[in-house]
């Protein structure tokens, strides 16, 4: 059998995203996106992450990663470049275990997004080819560089055509038709051979492609990039490995959509004054939108344990129905009543939940939606985590959803 060893870098002191890879994404810290990949392969025998943070590599051997030893500080810089990092973890392996992997996979946290075979294929392309020093992961570019300029002197001077193309004079002026495709790599994986490590590269001189769907393009640098590859989760209907089971997509048609209150309509704060009068907050918004949502076809109903009549008082305020003061074990025996009665198909349910008891309910609705600030649990029970905390917008973003699912 051959030894494949997954190395996931992952060092603390990120700047663009503090804290990134442990940071929630959909559901789960965005390292364990590449843990799964490495767990999950039928060539993988070993995962490690590599990282100078404590607090990195508790989370990452909570996913199933080993964390044998901690980075130097002098290798987890922001110029630091990959080959240090992998020529330490080698060597101590070498050193402390006597441990020498024939294959190594690179795992970037950065781009948690990978086809369900995509390590397994890495793998096979170079041990199919003997002379291959490493396979990456390759996209279609989505600009073409023959059509790209070099500017001298500030532009002041005459451009200058990037890449000339033999057999074509002017490759700018041509149809991209007839100009070579080319292609970008990307962070999903790479697969090396020690021996390209030993002559200190990370790739070697044969490279051979690993040709990815750009679906799966994901590079997460700032927080924008971030939003949009929880969409592309969500609702992109990609195959992908994930660390939990397979998210379900959004119904096409959503007839009820089901809110808890504490925590989800409120912020789950409470205000007591000395008599024990209780008040809670909540997000004007989500008011204005059901409106639109019940014309568009689909009902509300707030499904809720908690007794105080602020329930109810903020469901007059929202014209949607509130059943509250349900014992908390009961949530979904209630709703499964309140479906049979209404004859809803619960496929056809959103369940928006922040807390234990509401899993399950998650198990019965057709779409299960965790608060950005859920429990643990429940973010990596739903179906979709949104942006927006309870209380502030959450209820609002789901809604906005609906309605555009709708058109």
């Amino acid at each position: 059998m051959t030894e494949v060893l997954a190395i996931i870098p992952a060092r603390g002191g990120s700047k663009g995203i503090p804290r990134k890879n442990i940071r929630n994404f959909s559901g789960y810290p965005l390292i364990a996106w590449s843990i799964a990949a490495g767990l999950k392969s039928e060539f993988v025998t070993r995962v490690i992450v590599s990282t100078d943070d404590e607090e990195i590599a508790a989370v990452a051997r909570e996913w199933g990663a080993e964390t044998p030893f901690l980075r130097p500080a002098e290798f987890a810089q922001d110029n630091t470049t990959d080959l240090p990092v992998f020529e330490h973890a080698f060597k101590w392996l070498d050193e402390n275990e006597g441990y020498r992997p024939e294959v190594v996979v690179q795992l970037r946290p950065t781009s948690p997004i990978r086809p369900q075979t995509c390590v397994d294929d890495a793998v096979r392309i170079l041990l199919q080819h003997a002379d291959a020093d490493s396979v990456r992961g390759v996209v279609p570019a989505g600009q073409n560089p023959h059509k790209m300029w070099r500017l001298d002197a500030g532009g002041e001077s005459p451009m200058r055509n990037l890449l000339a193309v033999d057999g074509i004079e002017e490759p700018y002026n041509a149809p991209r038709q007839i100009l070579p495709p080319i292609f970008w790599q990307t962070g999903h994986i790479d697969a090396i051979r020690p021996s390209a490590l030993a002559n200190g590269s990370m790739s070697g001189k044969n490279i051979y492609p690993l040709l990815i769907d750009p679906k799966f393009t994901v590079d997460l640098d700032n927080l924008n990039d971030w939003m949009r590859a929880e969409w592309l989760v969500a609702f992109g209907g990609l195959e992908m490995v994930t660390p939990g089971r397979a998210r379900r997509a959004m119904p096409q048609r959503v007839d009820l959509l089901v809110l808890d209150f504490d925590g989800v309509v409120t912020d789950n704060r409470v205000w007591v004054s000395e008599d024990g009068h209780e008040m809670v907050a909540a997000y004007r918004s989500d008011s204005l939108i059901m409106r639109k949502l019940q014309q568009a076809g689909t009902e509300v109903v707030i499904l809720s344990s908690e007794v105080n009549p602020v329930v109810a008082a903020r469901a007059r305020k929202m014209k949607v129905e509130a059943i509250h003061g349900i014992d908390q074990d009961d949530k979904s025996v209630v709703l499964k009543n309140l479906l049979e009665m209404r004859k809803i198909d619960p496929a056809n349910v959103v369940y928006m939940g922040n807390d234990l008891n509401d899993l399950t309910s998650f198990a019965l609705a057709g779409w299960a939606v965790a608060v950005a600030d859920a429990q643990p649990e429940v973010l990596r029970a739903a179906d979709f985590v949104t942006s927006k905390t309870g209380g502030h917008g959450a209820v609002r973003e789901i809604c906005d959803l609906i309605l555009l699912g709708k058109r």
